[in-house]
């Protein structure tokens, strides 16, 4: 049942970014640089980035890793009971989560094409760490338009808590509940709150902890313009 409701929510949501994207894109693609400042003159997102930072964010390392730490701490709480606590558990909770997150993103991509809402961080280098944390959560309830400026992330606002309306009926029958909705918002804020700062973050991190060789630009390149 979650699989389909995915690909439902998939097609539609998939074909209004599309749609609505191809009407405004430019003629060449804005290929995605890593460690680009917000101050930068950056380029409108295209149709084809749009599913390149659904597909991104889903299954991405970023996502995967979220989602399994989430699965293995429900399967370890043993909740909700019915999926047990044992790898066929862990499975059906990862599935659940990469199916909500799915839902989620494609919803945001495609509804937010239709006024020009941008879904992707863009870093800002350059700027005291102050600035730069302000930045983070800025971004997480605002989005790019077309011209560049920030508006609310309307796209956001509908897909988090739809998704997690969804997602409920994905569960046993107890765990159906208005709690569970309330938790699954939560969840989905400080998710992107959480991704947003890995995004801002991780690069300078891994310059400085990691060796040279073993610096390699994948984790948050889809995040940025």
């Amino acid at each position: 049942m979650a699989i389909s409701n995915w690909v439902a929510s998939f097609a539609v949501t998939a074909a209004l970014a599309t749609g609505q994207e191809l009407a405004v894109e430019r003629a060449s693609v804005t290929p995605v640089n890593f460690g680009v400042s917000s101050s930068d003159d950056a380029r409108p997102i295209t149709a084809k980035q749009r599913v390149q930072w659904v597909v991104f964010s889903t299954f991405g390392p970023q996502a995967i890793i979220g989602e399994a730490a989430l699965a293995g701490i429900g399967t370890w709480r043993d909740k909700p009971a019915e999926f047990g606590s044992h790898w066929d558990g862990f499975g059906q909770r990862a599935g659940t989560l990469a199916s909500g997150a799915a839902v989620s993103q494609t919803l945001e991509a495609g509804l937010g094409a239709i006024w020009g809402e941008d879904p992707r961080y863009v870093r800002d280098v350059g700027v005291p760490f102050k600035n730069r944390l302000a930045h983070v959560f800025i971004l997480t309830f605002l989005a790019r338009n077309r011209d560049g400026g920030l508006m609310p992330a309307y796209a956001r606002y509908i897909a988090i808590p739809s998704t997690g309306a969804l997602a409920s009926t994905w569960l046993p029958a107890r765990e159906r509940t208005a709690d569970y909705v309330g938790a699954s918002i939560a969840l989905g804020v400080l998710g992107r709150l959480g991704t947003n700062a890995f995004t801002e973050f991780w690069p300078d991190v891994r310059r400085h902890v990691l060796p040279r060789n073993a610096r390699r630009p994948g984790l948050v390149n889809h995040q940025t313009r």
